[in-house]
């Protein structure tokens, strides 16, 4: 039998938890983003080298958003015009 595979997810009380299933978004733990997986921004800060060990996996937005992260203004802009509009009030 083989084992399953485990992903590390970030839940939205802000703690990692195994899942067998992968998140659908990544964030950045210390600028506390999140977005998606093939996000244009994310992607190029990988290949400079910076941002791989800081990088965490959400299951979905509503966990990112409880654990305290924002939108990234790069791949999710109406999400981050929604949250800076709230942020603003």
């Amino acid at each position: 039998m083989t084992e399953q595979r485990r992903w590390r997810l970030i839940g939205s009380d802000g703690a990692v938890y195994p899942s067998t299933q992968p998140g659908t978004l990544g964030g950045h733990r210390r600028g506390k983003r999140y977005g998606k997986l093939d996000c244009r921004a994310a992607l190029q800060a990988i290949a400079r080298g910076g941002y791989v060990q800081e990088r965490v996996f959400f299951r979905d937005e509503t966990s990112a958003v409880a654990a305290g992260y924002r939108p990234c203004a790069v791949c999710m802009p109406n999400e981050y015009r929604r949250w800076a509009l709230q942020e603003a009030q």
